[in-house]
């Protein structure tokens, strides 16, 4: 595949994917719409495999990987479409812009792999300062907002500790195989916590939401984690950075623009300083060697 296609493909998923998520629990309740996209994705993911005739290792450190993937896509995913009651769109992709930084934090302490530089250090207070700043604008908005984005926080950690926790396992299978195992366990519970917070049916469903589970559980749930493998293995990890650059501000142009999302000029002012300790946290070492020469 051509690489600039992949990467704007993902930049445009990863963007697209949190208004889907408040669309997609339209006429529903977020326990079904959360489901129904996991279980679209595992038959998909599953007949991808059989088409191409991918491995499906089962050995003991790929099965621990399915574990370790499936229980952080359960509590990312639970949280997340939960909490999409009560904030915004663009909320969502602001803070999940900061999983970067969460993992560098685990990485740090549970595989010391990284080292704690002073560039490293800036990024990571002014993605906490841009954190403050948009709790700071939810509380205008009301406590239900502020405790969406509390769950929210909630759901970057599990995600962030989870890319950690599987880097500890240190797996070699197939990142399609990945995906598939990741769904097989997470699937259960999602059934299970469906069940016991609703257990229904939608007697109906707006077209709208429809047509964001389907593109959920096609593009969020297969295509984009695909794509995203194939620039982990072929393209700089400086680069691939760009991405949670760019997905923040489109996510919340696109609430604002498609779902007339509020953007208080806190938000903004949190945005920037999130972005901002990003650039610092991905690209200070580069820019320090370029100033010293």
């Amino acid at each position: 595949m051509y690489l600039p296609a992949a990467f704007i493909s993902v930049i445009l998923i990863w963007s697209t994917t949190p208004l889907a998520i408040k669309w997609s629990a339209l006429g529903a309740g977020f326990s079904f719409a959360v489901f129904s996209r996991m279980a679209i994705g595992i038959v998909l993911c599953a007949a991808v495999l059989m088409l191409f005739r991918i491995g499906f290792p089962l050995h003991r450190r790929a099965r621990m990987a399915y574990l370790a993937g499936g229980l952080s896509m359960f509590c990312a995913m639970s949280l997340s479409y939960w909490s999409a009651q009560f904030v915004s769109s663009g909320m969502i992709s602001l803070l999940f812009g900061l999983s970067p930084l969460v993992t560098s934090m685990g990485a740090m302490v549970w595989l010391k792999e990284e080292r704690l530089t002073p560039g490293k250090l800036a990024g990571m207070l002014f993605g906490l300062l841009g954190l403050a700043l948009v709790f700071r604008g939810s509380f205008s908005l009301g406590a239900s907002a502020s405790v969406g984005l509390l769950a929210l926080f909630a759901a970057v950690v599990s995600q962030s500790l989870g890319l950690v926790w599987l880097k500890c396992i240190n797996d070699d299978s197939p990142p399609l195989a990945m995906t598939l195992g990741t769904l097989i366990v997470a699937l259960p519970l999602f059934f299970a916590a469906w069940w016991m917070a609703d257990g229904h049916l939608p007697d109906e469903m707006p077209a709208r939401a429809v047509a964001a589970t389907v593109y959920l559980g096609v593009f969020g749930s297969v295509l984009g984690f695909a794509l995203y493998y194939y620039l982990i293995k072929h393209m700089e990890a400086g680069r691939i950075a760009l991405i949670t650059l760019v997905t923040p501000v489109l996510a919340l142009l696109l609430g604002h623009s498609l779902n007339n999302e509020i953007v208080l000029p806190q938000v903004w002012m949190g945005a920037a300083s999130i972005l901002f300790g990003l650039c610092l946290h991905h690209w200070s070492a580069r820019w320090a060697g370029i100033f010293s020469r």
